[in-house]
């Protein structure tokens, strides 16, 4: 495939997996045929949501689900990265949804890979109580029972970095909590929920499991002694509170001791053997010392109290969502989790990566695929054991706290009338793979 460059993508080795990602509460609407979420709850507040849109419709995925598949067999992915709802399986009849969305999967030849939370806990469960990990084991292994005969590639949770820090922390998602550093049980209880979930899909057959962890790298803003801290601090934060339970089976040092009930023995579940370890990748952070006032994170308001803050990347293009575009942190991103983590680092999956552009004719949005798809070649050649890449999004979908006015898709979708329109993207990315077979 010929890129504006006029250079070809590099092959891929055999085998590597070619997806696109979607999550259960932004495209499936439906939301009259199953529990609430802590997201229907959040979004029924009055400015919650930017745009003051909810899920309830959504993409109407639930209804069309049958077109959405036939758009994953027209753009020739191996595999489509969906999200089970936690909620939809607790209501009658819930988990035949995903029984259709499966079958209609592997009769287009499409690999399914469901993600297990994505977010949607079911409103009345918390994750700053221990019992939520084990409802979620229990969850889990319902739907592995029902689903298990026709999916191999399972993901237990998506981002708990991201729902810790935004839900629970700042309370700009659901479930809107703003406990600052008092959120860390909830990152606790979600890895340990993690670490049962990994149990259930053993005892359940699976044998290719992994969870799909958000990373970036850490810039300090300068060489000043109080931003490579505040720095390091974030990267703890942000990287490795998440990634080394999991990994090495142990917290970074000082953080063990802030979490709650037997540490030591939830770290064994926590770090059970993955099969391979995903990664959502945007983009770098650029941190400096605390500078007394709120700065942002992702468009997210930062308050000052906080032991860091968050610079602009100068001298990058940015996205419609003001993130910068910085291909080759993906590149730097993996060759560091290699050189940390060593063998204790399984093969690695890009299980989202994607940016939001507006349009049709989204040519921003092919140049930062091409180049990102680029970065990850040059990290497998630096000697990364990558195994595949999924962008994020399929479709234009609901944006969370953003609603609809981010565009993550490589399909357009009209939010009046739900019509389905390929972008640009979506010919460029079918193309790239066809090059790729």
């Amino acid at each position: 495939m010929a890129t504006d460059a006029g250079k070809a993508i590099p092959r891929f080795p055999a085998g590597f997996l070619w997806g696109v990602s979607t999550s259960a509460h932004q495209i499936e609407g439906a939301a009259d045929v199953r529990e609430p979420s802590v997201w229907d709850v959040f979004t029924a507040t009055p400015g919650r949501v930017k745009d003051g849109s909810t899920a309830a419709v959504a993409c109407d995925h639930y209804h069309r689900y049958r077109e959405d598949v036939a758009l994953l067999a027209g753009l020739g992915v191996d595999a489509y990265r969906f999200s089970v709802s936690w909620p939809r399986v607790n209501s009658p009849g819930g988990l035949d949804f995903y029984d259709r969305l499966v079958d209609e999967l592997c009769a287009a030849g499409v690999r399914p890979v469901p993600t297990l939370f994505h977010w949607d806990l079911p409103a009345g469960l918390d994750w700053l109580e221990r019992d939520t990990a084990s409802r979620f084991a229990e969850y889990v292994s319902t739907v592995a029972g029902r689903l298990g005969d026709r999916v191999g590639k399972w993901i237990t949770l998506n981002e708990p970095a991201e729902h810790t820090l935004l839900g629970h922390a700042l309370g700009v998602h659901a479930p809107g909590r703003r406990l600052l550093f008092d959120a860390l049980p909830a990152a606790h209880h979600q890895l340990l929920a993690h670490g049962l979930a990994v149990g259930a899909l053993r005892a359940a057959g699976a044998a290719d499991i992994g969870i799909a962890n958000s990373h970036g790298p850490t810039w300090p803003a300068s060489g000043d002694p109080a931003d490579q801290e505040a720095a390091g601090f974030y990267d703890l934060l942000l990287n490795r509170l998440f990634a080394e339970p999991v990994l090495l089976g142990a917290y970074p040092e000082g953080v063990g001791e802030l979490m709650p009930g037997d540490v030591a023995s939830d770290l064994s579940v926590i770090s059970a053997p993955l099969d391979w370890y995903g990664v959502n990748y945007y983009a770098p952070s650029r941190v400096s010392a605390p500078q007394g006032t709120a700065t942002e994170f992702g468009g997210v308001g930062l308050p000052a109290e906080l032991p860091f803050s968050v610079e602009p990347i100068e001298g990058r293009p940015v996205t419609d969502f003001g993130w910068p575009v910085v291909p080759e942190g993906l590149t730097e991103l993996l060759t560091g989790f290699r050189d940390r983590y060593g063998d204790r680092l399984p093969p690695v999956v890009i299980t989202e990566n994607g940016c939001s552009y507006e349009g049709v004719d989204d040519q921003e949005r092919i140049a930062y695929l091409d180049a990102h798809i680029r970065a990850l070649h040059t990290a497998l050649e630096a000697g990364v054991d990558v195994r595949g890449y999924f962008v994020w999004s399929l479709m234009d979908n609901f944006e969370w706290a953003e609603g609809y006015a981010r565009r993550f898709g490589l399909v357009h979708v009209d939010q009046a009338t739900l019509e389905r329109t390929p972008k640009a993207s979506y010919r460029w990315f079918r193309d790239v793979l066809r090059a790729q077979r």
